[in-house]
C-alpha cells in the first residue's frame, strides 16, 4: 500500500468551508470508504442562547493543522485527509471546521475522522468567542 496523500489541507480561511471539496480531495479509486464531518454553529452553549461566534487563529494555527493532518495520514489504514478550519465571525449555521478521509473500510474511516476533529479540537491554536443573547460574551478553546 502506498502512503496516504494529505490533500486539500492546512486551509485556515475566513471563506466559507465546502464539504464536498473535501470530499473530493480525498477521493481514491482504493477507497471502500469516505468519512466527512462538518462542525456547525449552534444556537446554544451550556443552556445558554448563542447569536454568533468568531474565531481568532493563532499565526502557527495552518502549521499545527498540516501537522495534525500528516500524523493521521501516517496511518497505514488512511488513503488520503483533508481538513479545513474558519476563521472571523460565524453565524449561526455556518460550517467552522470541515474534516474527511478515505480508507479501504468504514470503521477505520470512522475512526480516522474521529481522530481528525478531536486532535484539531485538541491542539489548534484557535481562540472561539461565543455571543449570548444577553449581551454577555466568552472566549474558550483555545489549547
Amino acid at each position: 500500500m502506498s502512503p496516504a496523500q494529505v490533500v486539500a489541507v492546512g486551509a485556515v480561511t475566513d471563506r466559507p468551508l465546502d464539504l464536498a471539496a473535501h470530499e473530493a480531495a480525498v477521493a481514491d479509486r482504493r477507497a471502500g470508504a469516505v468519512v466527512s464531518f462538518q462542525g456547525v454553529v449552534r444556537d446554544h452553549d451550556h443552556g445558554r442562547v448563542v447569536t454568533l461566534l468568531e474565531y481568532e487563529g493563532h499565526p502557527t494555527a495552518e502549521v499545527v493543522l498540516r501537522e495534525v493532518a500528516a500524523e493521521i495520514a501516517a496511518d497505514p489504514e488512511v488513503y488520503a485527509v483533508a481538513v479545513s478550519h474558519r476563521i472571523g465571525p460565524l453565524e449561526i449555521g455556518d460550517v467552522a471546521l470541515v474534516a474527511a478521509v478515505s480508507t479501504a473500510h468504514r470503521a477505520a474511516g470512522f475512526a480516522a475522522c474521529a481522530r481528525l476533529v478531536d486532535e484539531v479540537k485538541a491542539r489548534l491554536p484557535i481562540w472561539k468567542r461565543q455571543v449570548f443573547a444577553d449581551g454577555t460574551e466568552e472566549w474558550v478553546n483555545c489549547p
